[in-house]
């Protein structure tokens, strides 16, 4: 292991010791940080994208449980299928099954026809390689993984309802490996400033991704933000393309955001602390606020359910924790996701009310 190598990590784990509750692993991730941490270590924030504990907690992907560290069994059922069928093309469909492109390539189709010319623009960014990605696919000369899809395919569910020609300035809570600043700022056309958000070790690896793809000078991490006293919004936008830095310094955080967004991580954290999140999301007077959020709710924690929370968020529980938006739109069916067990992804949009 190279130490240096995580020297961020280190102090960004130290100092959250100190910090309140609120800024903190909940118990979902209390569990899924160590997992991540120790793999991280082991064998290198390099490669978290094929990682095991990565892939369980923010890298998601679109192929069968285990298709990559057990391909010999789906070749094994793909191989027995095409043995049993005259139609000689059974066998790529059913790889392209198993592998998740089906599924990703569906969701490129909905990516491209909801596709509209204005900012911020979806249609010409493409992933990086990165973290050595074990799942990216490439359709039309351009690469995407799921979480590419969802965060792209959030963005054009926001163009259909509201102006996104004022959208400058755009925070995330919870931004997984970077992906959202990645479609932001890998198109100069969008003109875009952008705020991460998140807890260590996840906070760590977004700053690793963003640093690499578009240069350490480019994107401020914890290390370059943590002494100072207020983050002014304004002048950070002067000196970098994007900050990345700990849950804690939302609370330095000074001046006004365009968009803030949400994917996922708020359903895994307990209403406490989204409460929290969310009385400073209303400070910085963001005009619409755009959430991917579990309809039902996260599993509950239990003894068959390690990786779980102790109080489900809803998705109309948002309505009370922004108190000064309204909701114009919602979606699980087209931009968002039904799972096979009738479960709603559902993405949903709100508008700050007039006074």
């Amino acid at each position: 292991m190279n130490t240096k190598k995580f020297n961020l990590l280190d102090t960004m784990l130290e100092e959250m010791a100190s910090q309140s509750i609120l800024y903190k692993p909940t118990p979902f991730w209390a569990e899924g940080s160590k997992v991540i941490i120790e793999e991280l270590y082991d064998k290198g924030v390099e490669n978290f994208r094929a990682l095991n504990s990565p892939r369980s907690f923010f890298v998601p992907t679109y192929s069968f449980p285990e298709y990559s560290s057990h391909n010999e069994l789906y070749s094994n059922i793909s191989g027995t299928l095409k043995g049993s069928f005259s139609d000689t093309r059974l066998n790529t469909r059913i790889n392209k099954l198993f592998s998740g492109e089906l599924l990703a390539l569906s969701d490129y189709r909905v990516l491209e026809a909801s596709n509209k010319d204005i900012a911020p623009y979806t249609d010409r960014v493409s992933e990086s390689a990165v973290g050595n990605p074990i799942e990216r696919f490439s359709f039309e000369n351009r690469f995407f993984s799921r979480s590419f899809l969802n965060y792209t395919l959030g963005l054009n569910f926001l163009k259909q309802y509201v102006d996104t020609s004022i959208i400058h300035t755009v925070l995330e809570i919870g931004g997984g490996y970077g992906t959202l600043g990645e479609i932001l700022l890998g198109d100069e056309r969008n003109d875009c400033f952008y705020i991460n958000v998140d807890i260590p070790p996840v906070a760590f690896v977004s700053t690793y991704y963003l640093q690499n793809v578009f240069g350490k000078e480019n994107i401020a991490d914890y290390e370059d933000l943590k002494d100072e006293s207020i983050l002014d919004i304004a002048t950070l936008k002067k000196r970098y393309k994007a900050i990345n830095t700990c849950a804690w310094q939302i609370e330095k955080l000074h001046g006004k955001i365009d968009l803030f967004v949400n994917f996922i991580s708020f359903q895994e954290m307990e209403p406490e602390v989204v409460k929290n999140y969310c009385l400073h999301v209303e400070r910085l007077q963001p005009s619409y606020v755009l959430l991917r959020n579990m309809e039902e709710g996260k599993k509950k924690k239990s003894k068959d359910t390690l990786y779980g929370v102790e109080n489900p968020i809803l998705g109309n529980d948002y309505d009370t924790f922004l108190p000064n938006y309204k909701l114009i739109a919602e979606d699980s069916t087209t931009f968002g996701y039904v799972t096979e067990d009738g479960f709603h992804s559902q993405l949903r949009l709100y508008e700050r009310k007039m006074k």
